[in-house]
């Protein structure tokens, strides 16, 4: 993968003047009064789906359930099992979350995902985060290890995940296409979804067929319904 020094550097730049690495200490699903002035949202409540619903509306229930301010996928429930996007799109931007996946979970978050019923998937059109635990079968595969960009690139820093039962925190910041990954506070991918290199890396992949793959920079936000559960808390974004 190659980025020019200049835009990488420009890049890095920006984000030190947008991203803010206090730890935050507030109760889960609320904003501290610094998060508030630096202009971060709740995505998630803590309390209900607002603000989100099934891909392509499909259907009113679903496998995804809120309880004790967590907002969890059921593995055993015999509802609708199918990813959940954000109502609004996103284009320049902050994401944190906090994740944890059960015994064998895989499960992602992805990002500028085109909502149209003629697209089947959210993974037809929005690269992907990556959330893997760790008796995963795929777990010492280096292009699905979490906080990769999916398929794509291996972690550009050793990131573990915590052990089952703590929360891991991720993040992502997208700028002009530019995107950067984070796990527990390491950088764990970088890349410039409008660059040749980009481009090259798609058309060598198994997502060559989707047409509409990693052809945006503007879209929702998506979270992937697994065979396995797997919970969220503290959604929170910012637009740059």
């Amino acid at each position: 993968m190659r980025i020019t020094i200049c835009k990488t550097f420009c890049f890095i730049c920006t984000l030190l003047l947008f991203s803010n690495c206090t730890p935050d200490n507030t109760k889960p699903n609320t904003l501290s009064e610094q998060e508030q002035k630096e202009g971060w949202k709740l995505l998630f409540n803590g309390k209900n789906l607002q603000g989100w619903h099934l891909y392509n509306e499909v259907g009113h229930k679903s496998a995804w359930v809120v309880g004790n301010g967590i907002l969890y996928c059921d593995p055993n429930s015999e509802e609708n099992r199918i990813d959940l996007v954000s109502d609004n799109e996103y284009e320049n931007f902050e994401l944190k979350f906090e994740w944890q996946l059960e015994k064998e979970g895989n499960s992602g978050v992805f990002i500028n995902v085109k909502e149209d019923t003629t697209i089947a998937q959210t993974y037809f059109s929005g690269p992907e985060y990556q959330l893997l635990e760790d008796t995963h079968m795929d777990f010492n595969l280096p292009l699905k290890k979490s906080g990769c960009l999916y398929n794509f690139t291996p972690q550009l820093n050793s990131a573990r995940t915590k052990l089952r039962g703590e929360w891991n925190e991720s993040r992502i910041i997208q700028k002009d296409g530019q995107i950067m990954f984070y796990l527990n506070d390491q950088q764990t991918a970088i890349m410039d979804f409008n660059s040749n290199d980009w481009k090259s890396l798609v058309l060598k992949s198994n997502f060559k067929n989707y047409p509409h793959f990693g052809k945006y920079t503007k879209g929702h936000i998506a979270l992937q319904d697994w065979s396995r559960g797997v919970s969220f808390r503290n959604i929170k974004i910012r637009e740059l």
